[in-house]
């Protein structure tokens, strides 16, 4: 039987299981469900040393997807232990193994046969993990045997995925494989991406309500702490760089020196920041005072300010510069992100250089409380690819009857622009629209945190993929899985990564 022990207190085993000369073999996994494959395993991997250390990953550090692990750390730790050739189990706290190999110094790091093919590695970490044992002494070993599936027992015999989930992804699985999902990721990598809209920061007041002020209507509020998130284009643009390598930003800021110090630190190491300066002009900072409850772990926001100028324009100087730069770079570009939040970035000019030399367009116009009415999506003529939500539909096509007139709506929005796109539904999911057909995809977690910037990550991601060749249904479902990660990043506290989304796509795959 196991014995379950801390980092800390390992070391101090190694040292006196060392002096005896005997051979330490480790293996390492998320193990959510344990089942025969992983049995014949450990077995086969005890037989090659006299001591077995069995990780498994810290919950947090996960990467399947949102609901998963289904067994918290606990509990995954005790099946573990209870194995009878398994020596010790240890918790890893961290994306990579890394921390557990420095600690352990395994003889042997044992993995199944699934990985002796390294570029079969959706991490792309295996060959790093093997580097760093046999730095320490160590070197790689590989099981065979059977190879089951944890992640697809629980999608079948647990109630890890809604049915109407399961059904979507078995019939796209049918259809397409997550090797040819990878592919296409692939070719994003080398598409040049120019994102343009309006930069924005997302400024979150923590606080806590105390209740109605005593003689009037508001709130009574404790302040805790504030964080600030850069937005809008800005955070378009971040989760795109870790699908393409070749990602440029434009937009016009005002001349805050902490906010450029901001953008540098956080931008200009993934992507070519092309700003326009405006001495007039006050970056956007939208404000929202929040509650954060941390049994459900979601935001609550009470109320939110921002510094929108009336009326939203930027000053001509920094208008006509911006401009410029866009008409001198935009051809070299295959792929160009609008994103028009109206708030003063794209008029009329802008959208017209735009939509007359953009190679590929794809384009979210949004309504929000400072525009509402005003920033209609069927003010622009084309768009190759475009996503709006149920709300921006309905001010653009206002004269539909309830029912199917939604979707009735959305089919001539397509015909407009001649194109493809989407219609993002919250919690009820994403539906395209091409060629006059409607394809529904569900929601991917109805467990969110936040959902501010979700619909962002829909609109990057889905784009991006149908730029680079992938049919429409595949790019709902990579859009749709972008939508369901970001949810669960507060604000736009964090970007999507690429390893993220295809870990997830494999876990929705494997039913």
């Amino acid at each position: 039987m196991g014995q379950i022990v801390e980092k800390s207190e390992f070391k101090k085993i190694r040292s006196q299981i060392k002096e005896q000369n005997k051979k330490i073999v480790l293996c390492h996994g998320v193990f959510d469900l344990v089942h025969p494959g992983h049995i014949i395993h450990f077995e086969e991997a005890k037989k090659l040393g006299d001591v077995l250390v069995v990780s498994i990953t810290a919950a947090k550090y996960v990467r399947k997807g949102p609901g998963r692990p289904y067994f918290n750390d606990e509990m995954r730790l005790k099946f573990l232990s209870a194995i009878a050739c398994i020596d010790y189990v240890i918790l890893s706290e961290g994306y990579t193994v890394d921390d557990i190999i420095e600690t352990v110094e395994p003889d042997l790091y044992v993995k199944g046969e699934e990985y002796r093919q390294a570029e079969d590695d959706i991490t792309g970490k295996i060959s790093e993990e093997v580097e760093l044992v046999r730095r320490h002494g160590g070197d790689i070993a590989y099981t065979g045997g059977q190879v089951f599936s944890s992640t697809k027992l629980i999608n079948h015999a647990l109630p890890a995925l809604p049915p109407d989930v399961k059904e979507f992804t078995e019939t796209l699985g049918r259809q397409y494989s997550i090797k040819e999902i990878r592919a296409f990721a692939e070719k994003m990598q080398e598409l040049k991406v120019l994102v343009v809209g309006d930069a924005i920061i997302d400024e979150y007041i923590y606080c806590n309500v105390q209740g109605l002020m005593s003689k009037d209507m508001g709130y009574s509020a404790r302040y805790k702490y504030k964080e600030q998130y850069l937005g809008g284009s800005m955070a378009i643009a971040r989760h795109l760089v870790s699908f393409s390598n070749h990602v440029t930003l434009m937009s016009v800021v005002g001349r805050e020196e902490t906010m450029h110090s901001r953008m540098l630190d956080e931008l200009s190491d993934k992507m070519y920041v092309n700003m326009t300066y405006s001495n007039a002009f006050e970056t956007i900072v939208k404000s929202r005072y929040v509650t954060f409850n941390e049994k459900r772990e979601e935001v609550d926001k009470i109320f939110a300010i921002n510094n929108l100028p009336t009326p939203m324009r930027i000053d001509a100087e920094a208008l006509d510069t911006f401009k410029e730069k866009l008409r001198q770079k935009i051809e070299q570009f295959d792929v160009v992100i609008l994103c028009d939040f109206g708030h003063g970035l794209i008029d009329r000019e802008v959208m017209e250089i735009v939509q007359e030399h953009a190679k590929f367009l794809a384009l979210n116009c949004q309504t929000n409380s400072s525009n509402y009415g005003k920033n209609l999506i069927t003010k622009y003529r084309r768009a190759d690819v475009f996503t709006l939500d149920e709300k921006e539909l309905g001010l653009a096509f206002s004269d539909y009857d309830q029912g199917d007139g939604e979707l009735e709506s959305l089919i001539r929005l397509s015909e407009h622009f001649g194109s493809h796109g989407w219609l993002t539904q919250g919690s009820k999911g994403a539906t395209s629209v091409e060629n006059g057909v409607l394809k529904s995809c569900p929601a991917f977690t109805l467990k969110v945190k936040d959902t501010i910037g979700a619909g962002d990550a829909f609109f990057a991601l889905a784009s991006l993929t149908v730029a680079a060749g992938a049919p429409i249904e595949v790019g709902t479902f990579m859009g749709n899985i972008a939508g369901a990660l970001a949810a669960n990043i507060v604000g736009n506290k964090e970007s999507i990564d690429k390893v993220n989304v295809l870990k997830y796509a494999s876990t929705l795959l494997n039913v």
